[in-house]
């Protein structure tokens, strides 16, 4: 019986350290638009997002940010672009900004993260308060 107690206590100890290494929201995540591709990565003490992949990348990887409203970054590659910064929070919401959406060269200072109980992310822009634009991503496998 006590052997048994013992066992309880170390599964018990060990909880924590499991609940840790659970993925979160780091990792590859399919955009849903143009075959994209996102990973979501520690910066620091932050998380941050970069573009790895979409169709249009597989045909021309040289592809720039043409679509960017500053002509000073239209030169950009778009494999490796940052377009999430300084996500701060978890387990299931994160609060950061700047958020980039090449595909429209629309930015927004203020973005939420939210994993959902079906484990999909949603991805949301906010120019202001009331002006938010949310795509939903799922895991890239």
């Amino acid at each position: 019986m006590r052997r048994l107690t013992a066992l309880a206590a170390l599964a018990m100890a060990a909880m924590p350290a499991i609940a840790l290494a659970a993925p979160g929201i780091t990792g590859v995540w399919a955009t849903g638009s143009e075959g994209g591709k996102v990973e979501i990565y520690r910066c620091g003490s932050a998380l941050c997002g970069k573009i790895v992949d979409a169709s249009r990348l597989r045909t021309n990887p040289d592809l720039r940010d043409v679509r960017n409203p500053d002509s000073s970054l239209r030169g950009r590659r778009l494999k490796g672009l940052v377009v999430l910064r300084n996500f701060r929070g978890g387990p299931s919401e994160w609060k950061g900004g700047p958020v980039y959406d090449p595909e429209s060269g629309d930015g927004a200072a203020t973005g939420y993260l939210t994993l959902r109980s079906d484990g999909k992310l949603e991805v949301k822009g906010c120019k202001a308060a009331i002006f938010c634009r949310t795509k939903v991503w799922s895991r890239a496998h």
